[in-house]
């Protein structure tokens, strides 16, 4: 049959991105403790498309995920995918973006019964023809914030809130952080973790932890900062922190981006 995919295009338009985008598939990602968790993820895969050429084949895109979708997949196996399209396409350049819900196992701090957490997380990959991997973490993790003013000026408490700190890291190659761990270090930044299942006296335990570590949202960040700062190999990082206010009908935001490189060896000890 006739390849129209194939056929000459006279415009002179290269295209940096082609592909296949919103693809529901089941991916198995791998875990710090050697398994793999089975997720639901979301997908975008695209190569790059010289002017010469019409159309791409979108039928190898989903080719390639379904048979990657049967294998744990983390850091390296994201260089394997995109090798893979590049190879079946012709491409010199290939991108990924896979998001998914990560279920992290969290025990109550006095109970300790066991519960799921679920975030957003992303594995967002670049690959160029002879270079190495271009890969993005992002992570989305709850936290309890309690408002410092309000401690101060109270007499009866103080009130708190629930909020989201999201994070996207970029590492050097050779470099790498679990989802577990990047989880560990973000949720340590607010008053007080979030758990699905607290009894009574969990419940009393974040209470009081929140209270005795009041914090702003701007000073959840700057803490989220300071410890991205002490990760090894880290090129660059961008972080939001959001509270969902409780007293008021508008939340608190804060975002900021840093490349490590441009960071100063005392800011670096702080």
């Amino acid at each position: 049959m006739k390849d129209v995919q194939n056929a000459a295009d006279m415009r002179g338009i290269a295209i940096q991105k082609v592909g296949v985008s919103d693809v529901d598939l089941p991916f198995l990602i791998k875990t710090k403790n050697g398994s793999f968790q089975s997720v639901l993820a979301k997908i975008k895969l695209t190569v790059d498309l010289p002017k010469e050429y019409k159309g791409t084949h979108m039928s190898r895109f989903i080719e390639v995920l379904n048979e990657w979708s049967q294998k744990p997949v983390s850091y390296r196996e994201m260089e394997c995918i995109l090798s893979d399209i590049m190879h079946r396409l012709d491409a010199q350049r290939a991108d990924i973006d896979i998001n998914f819900k990560y279920f992290l196992e969290k025990r109550a701090p006095i109970s300790g019964l066991k519960s799921y957490l679920d975030c957003d997380c992303l594995f967002s990959g670049t690959l160029l023809s002879g270079d190495h991997l271009k890969f993005v973490l992002g992570l989305a993790v709850p936290f309890t914030s309690l408002c410092p003013c309000s401690k101060e000026i109270s007499r009866y408490g103080a009130h708190n809130q629930r909020g989201l700190m999201k994070v996207k890291i970029k590492h050097r190659p050779g470099h790498f952080i679990w989802i577990e761990d990047l989880a560990a270090l973000m949720e340590e930044q607010g008053s007080c973790p979030v758990y699905p299942l607290l009894k009574r006296e969990d419940e009393k335990y974040v209470t009081e932890r929140a209270y005795e570590n009041p914090k702003f949202v701007e000073d959840v960040l700057r803490d989220l900062v300071l410890a991205l700062r002490r990760l090894k190999g880290v090129e660059w990082f961008e972080v939001e922190c959001e509270n969902y206010e409780s007293i008021h009908n508008h939340n608190a935001y804060a975002a900021h981006r840093e490349f490590v490189s441009e960071i100063t060896s005392t800011e670096r000890s702080l």
